[in-house]
């Protein structure tokens, strides 16, 4: 007769997926989400580096690709006519790659920068040519130096749709182009500003320019003129807490440069007091 297996004898032992032996007064939820929590963290950290990793390899990538093909990639942006570029690419099939499109695109940003609308125009042609053979061989699946004939196969025919997607295509990327030119060219010529508004500033860490603009106009004349006497009537008329106060900003911003030599007449010349010397202030071209 077979024997029932009696099971029951198992049944005080606790199966753990932890090999480790835990002391009875430590709370076991708590330790297991603790550990969790640390494998999760490293693992996260390693995919962080990997990424990092991955990110510097395609970069370096993209620099050699650059520097080796630079030239190439430029005179292939300067093609105008379909059979031109299919015959270029042809000669040089290296150049049917992501790298090519991206320093297309850079191109052109450069040129609008640069106010040469009509170049940028040439190769925004280009770049989408690129994309589009790109778009290509995603779609098919194969290698784009395998297909980028079937592209100017397909936009050389009669298939009006494709190449009116084509143009639509083109006309945004140049609006972006012209949009990415402008913030370019915006925070260049705010970075410049910054940088001589930086140059400008006096004694004080003021901006002559700004505490200029913020004076009186009776007090600006005077700078106009630099009256030193219609200056100091100026002042005599005015709220003496206000009159500090602008006299002060002027000193610090170095519109207004006290004389403060001192030779071997100096306590006679402070008992007569030095006439207060000024700067004119340096304005900008508008």
């Amino acid at each position: 007769v077979m024997t029932t297996i009696d099971y029951s004898v198992w049944d005080h032992i606790e199966v753990s997926d932890d090999e480790d032996e835990i002391h009875p007064n430590i709370d076991t939820p708590s330790l297991f989400r603790w550990r969790h929590q640390v494998r999760v963290f490293f693992l996260t950290k390693q995919a962080v580096k990997k990424k990092e990793e991955m990110e510097e390899e395609k970069e370096e990538k993209h620099q050699t690709f650059m520097e080796k093909y630079e030239k190439q990639i430029k005179r292939f942006g300067m093609l105008q006519r379909w059979d031109d570029s299919q015959k270029y690419l042809s000669d040089y099939p290296h150049l049917v790659c992501e790298e090519t499109a991206n320093y297309l695109v850079i191109m052109c940003i450069d040129l609008e920068v640069e106010e040469k609308h009509a170049l940028m125009e040439q190769v925004a042609h280009q770049t989408i040519v690129m994309q589009f053979i790109l778009e290509l061989s995603k779609s098919l699946k194969v290698d784009p130096r395998g297909c980028f004939r079937q592209f100017f196969t397909k936009i050389k025919t009669t298939d009006q749709q494709y190449q009116d997607a084509f143009n639509d295509e083109l006309e945004s990327f140049k609006e972006r182009v012209r949009g990415r030119a402008k913030i370019r060219i915006e925070k260049a010529l705010k970075e410049y500003e910054e940088e001589e508004r930086q140059k400008r500033l006096g004694p004080g860490g003021l901006d002559p320019v700004e505490v200029y603009e913020s004076l009186p106009a009776e007090m600006q004349k005077c700078f106009d003129d630099k009256d030193i006497q219609m200056l100091q009537d100026a002042i005599s008329r005015m709220d003496p807490t206000e009159a500090k106060h602008h006299m002060k900003r002027c000193i610090e911003s170095g519109l207004w440069v006290p004389n403060a030599r001192a030779d071997e007449e100096g306590e006679k010349d402070k008992e007569e007091g030095d006439e207060p010397q000024y700067e004119e202030v340096k304005k900008e071209e508008q």
